[in-house]
């Protein structure tokens, strides 16, 4: 991958400056490209794709190797995959480097939102996690569990 970088919405730094840990806090993860990939996961879990309105000038977007340094980068590229449903987005081409990024930054950008949402209010941003997590679960074990009569029913 090349020069690209991740970028952070502008209205979204300070919650990922929140949840990472630093000398003057205990954020839930240990750097922004670990908040940048759960947060892609989340949105990708809800299916939800949020452009960036306008770009942090308080965090430098984030250099690709970070991500690649620790195989996130495949997260990148199946966001891209599953999303335009074609395996020629993987190619190395400058082009679509920046479409898997932007894809990347649209699922990030949407659950950075949730997660805006979701930890509103809260005072321990680890266990309102937890308790998400644990409520993306239980969800799925209940759908998974459900009997669809439906498949019964003549058309």
């Amino acid at each position: 991958m090349g020069a690209n970088r991740i970028k952070i919405a502008k209205d979204k730094a300070d919650l990922v400056k929140v949840l990472t840990a630093s000398d003057d806090t205990t954020g839930v993860f240990q750097t922004y490209v670990e908040v940048m990939v759960f947060a892609a996961g989340l949105g990708s879990k809800r299916k939800k794709r949020v452009p960036l309105a306008g770009v942090s000038k308080d965090l430098e977007p984030i250099r690709l190797e970070y991500f690649e340094n620790h195989k996130y980068d495949l997260v990148i590229n199946l966001l891209a995959v599953s999303e335009v449903k074609e395996h020629n987005i993987l190619a190395d081409d400058e082009k679509l480097e920046e479409q898997r990024i932007k894809i990347f930054e649209e699922y990030a950008n949407a659950g950075l939102e949730i997660l805006q949402q979701e930890l509103r209010g809260a005072v321990d941003y680890s266990e309102q996690i937890l308790l998400l997590l644990s409520s993306e679960r239980f969800q799925q074990e209940q759908s998974e569990e459900e009997f669809d009569l439906s498949k019964f029913l003549s058309k």
